[in-house]
């Protein structure tokens, strides 16, 4: 049952209780290195939000090779979180950044691709008709 769970629900989550919880700037600065070329990288909150979907995304996408009857909740619930994020882009002020178009950009990502890879792999595991060596 928690693999049907949307981990992507999580960086929206995220997302809103930084901003209406805390109200700490996705511009905070999380750590700096400095480089070898003298510039100092800053790694702001909002790039620790971003590379935490993506690595949720990588969980998504190993989730959608799955095949059977849970997978369809799965790219269900993966849809109904796009269209949360969706809305709450276009509606709600605090939302309308980039940061959170690039969270949506994403959630998109995750519900093309679970349903293309779900697509493949069950071409491949229910192979119909004749095999063509």
């Amino acid at each position: 049952m928690i693999l049907t769970f949307p981990f992507l629900l999580f960086s929206v989550i995220a997302y809103n209780v930084i901003v209406f919880g805390t109200g700490t700037p996705f511009e905070t600065i999380v750590f700096q290195v400095p480089m070898i070329s003298g510039a100092l990288w800053n790694f702001t909150l909002g790039d620790l939000l971003i590379v935490a979907t993506l690595v949720l995304l990588f969980i998504e996408i190993l989730k959608a090779t799955r095949t059977g009857g849970n997978s369809l909740i799965d790219h269900a619930l993966s849809t109904i979180v796009f269209i949360i994020c969706l809305i709450e882009f276009l509606v709600v002020p605090e939302a309308s950044t980039s940061l959170f178009f690039f969270i949506t950009l994403i959630a998109l990502i995750d519900v093309v691709a679970g349903f293309s890879v779900t697509i493949r792999a069950a071409r491949r595991d229910f192979a119909v008709g004749p095999q063509h060596f």
